[in-house]
């Protein structure tokens, strides 16, 4: 049996502090080994991005290079930083806001390989403006909510095409840093240029909601309802519709709000089918649903047995681990599997630093013949561990 599991924290640090720079160093070696595969490194310069910044969005420029300094200072960190014509990336999403009789719900479900997300709910203060949301490439936004009731969620717009503009992450962090309503963020994403095709859905405390479609670099396209999955309505088609079920899962959120779902409902529908999906064996499932409710400017991360709720004027620090397997074991047919021991080794030596998983393979490995000798593997995994202080 395949099991999953991601753990998430709920971090408060109004400026850019030492709780910034303990994700840094827990997640930049994989970004990095990430940045430098996908040639992230190659362009462009540190005075390019820094300079793309400042002409886009000056008002983070001043928190990148706080950023960069708790990073370090170097060159590479500074350019990932700037999210300025980053490497492609994808995800999947499906999103929905929702208005009615003064109750204002954006929700989405985030889908996605467990490992490829930070797990990191965080409130900031960065320019000023409190602002909480699911973090993505250290300090951009996946979705949040603002002190002036502004919400945003961001949906991958089915398509690889790239182009010059920013990571959408890094926008969505500016929209909610410096906008207080949806006509001010579709200003802002009308002119600030994304580097590949992404949807962004909109709520604000008036009860105004909307979807941009942002184009390759630059320029967005508004469509109704307020909804977004994993494509957009021009005349590109989108990358493996038939597997993110990306039309069936618009669809059906169309047919919901044709049919009156209220607000209030919303975050329910979205714990189910066709909308919750649970193929995380092939990065394809529901790793949270975030229900955001604007006139409490409250956010409730959910799953099918767990629920963790945060104000933004009453947020505590916290951490929830979710396992997708056990959550899903009453309405999920389960896929055996056969063990294989050398996959098993080789997941649990890439989360080991080199000197111990390397001395692992010699004392278990070596003299082989017959297979891995697990007794001796266990012994030495704890050994090595107990005597390296490190902790997994």
């Amino acid at each position: 049996m395949t099991s999953y599991s991601l753990t998430f924290d709920a971090v408060a640090e109004a400026e850019p502090g030492p709780k910034w720079t303990s994700r840094w160093l827990r997640s930049w070696p994989a970004y990095e080994a990430w940045f430098h595969a996908r040639g992230g490194t190659n362009v462009p310069s540190r005075a390019e991005c820094e300079a793309a910044l400042a002409a886009h969005m000056p008002e983070l420029l001043p928190v990148h290079r706080r950023l960069t300094e708790l990073a370090g200072g170097s060159d590479i960190a500074a350019r990932f930083l700037s999210t300025w014509c980053p490497p492609p990336y994808l995800g999947g999403c499906s999103i929905a806001a929702l208005a009615d009789g003064g109750e204002i719900r954006l929700v989405r479900n985030y889908d996605l390989a467990p490992d490829l997300n930070e797990g990191l709910l965080l409130r900031t203060e960065w320019t000023g403006m409190p602002v909480m949301g699911m973090v993505e490439f250290l300090w951009g936004l996946s979705d949040g909510i603002n002190a002036d009731g502004l919400c945003a969620a961001l949906a991958y717009g089915g398509r690889s095409e790239v182009a010059r503009g920013f990571g959408v992450t890094t926008i969505m962090r500016y929209v909610l840093e410096t906008c207080s309503t949806v006509p001010e963020a579709l200003e802002v994403l009308g002119r600030v240029p994304s580097h590949m095709a992404y949807n962004i859905t909109l709520a604000d405390r008036h009860g105004v909601t909307a979807t941009a479609e942002l184009l390759p670099g630059g320029g967005i396209r508004t469509v109704e309802p307020a909804i977004a999955t994993n494509h957009q309505h021009g005349l590109e088609a989108a990358d493996r519709p038939a597997f993110t079920r990306t039309h069936q899962r618009r669809d059906h959120l169309k047919q919901m709000i044709a049919q009156g779902v209220t607000p209030e409902a919303l975050g329910d529908a979205f714990l189910r089918a066709p909308l919750y999906q649970r193929n995380h064996a092939q990065g394809f499932g529901t790793l949270f649903t975030a229900v955001y409710d604007l006139g409490r400017r409250e956010l409730s991360l959910r799953w099918p047995t767990q629920e963790l709720v945060q104000q933004l004027d009453r947020f505590e620090e916290g951490r929830r681990i979710v396992s997708y397997s056990a959550e899903s074991a009453a309405d999920t047919d389960w896929v055996w599997e056969q063990f294989d021991p050398e996959a098993f080794m080789a997941a649990t030596y890439r989360f080991m630093p080199p000197e111990i998983s390397d001395a692992l393979r010699r004392k278990t490995e070596g003299e082989a013949t017959d297979g891995p000798d697990w007794l001796a593997f266990g012994r030495a995994f704890a050994d090595y561990y107990s005597q390296s202080g490190i902790r997994p």
